[in-house]
């Protein structure tokens, strides 16, 4: 069987992304993310994981250090990388929006704070707003609170976060899934055995889309 190299995100995308892994039939581990180690093989699914930081898995998957991963969508408009979107897993729905103060005032020179400076400066770029951006890495709410910035701009995923500190959801840029990525010499020099593995992930994706069956009472 031809080993193929996962690029495998740390954090809130790796649990779901198992999990859809094991339904479409592969045999990969439920501990995955508790091992310590950085490369972890699976030769019963042919495959070699390499546990990486969700931000560093598109760059992996670029320059063929891994065949495929799994990646934010919030990551792929960031990072503008040169690979293959294959496959819209689903998985981890957040989205990226504009937050701020309630109260605030409109100022001339907007200050946004975020992780994400070329999402951010394009989308207030396309309204013909001008922005001073502000790269911040984490603790992004904080940049509002204390005079740092006007605006945030950020991935949202239930709101409790901004809520509890006193913010509120402006307006949201675009929603957020992890997509199946490749590198564009593995997918033409593995296709197959890629291609395999997106057919057997879209029907899991398409059979979790489908309503459920209407009950009948005997």
């Amino acid at each position: 069987m031809e080993t193929l190299k996962i690029a495998m995100p740390k954090g809130r995308i790796n649990r779901p992304a198992i999990k859809l892994f094991q339904e479409a039939g592969f045999a990969v581990p439920d501990d995955l993310e508790e091992s310590r180690k950085l490369i972890i093989s699976v030769p019963g699914a042919g495959f070699e994981f390499i546990m990486a930081k969700p931000v560093d898995v598109a760059t992996y998957v670029e320059y063929g250090a891994a065949d495929i991963g799994i990646v934010g969508k919030d990551v792929l408009m960031e990072e503008n990388r040169d690979v293959y979107e294959l496959l819209d897993l689903q998985i981890a729905r957040c989205r990226m929006s504009v937050i701020g103060l309630p109260d605030w005032k409109p100022a001339i020179n907007l200050r946004v704070a975020t992780k994400y400076p070329n999402v951010a400066s394009q989308y207030f770029r396309e309204r013909g707003q001008q922005v001073n951006v502000i790269k911040l890495n984490g603790s992004i709410e904080l940049a509002p609170l204390i005079g740092l910035a006007d605006r945030i701009v950020d991935m949202v995923e239930t709101g409790s976060t901004i809520r509890e500190n006193g913010l509120v959801e402006m307006e949201q840029i675009f929603s957020i899934t992890s997509r199946l990525i490749a590198n564009r010499v593995s997918y033409r020099m593995k296709n197959e055995r890629i291609q395999e593995i997106c057919d057997k992930l879209q029907d899991v994706i398409s059979g979790r889309e489908q309503p459920a069956a209407p009950r009948i009472n005997a």
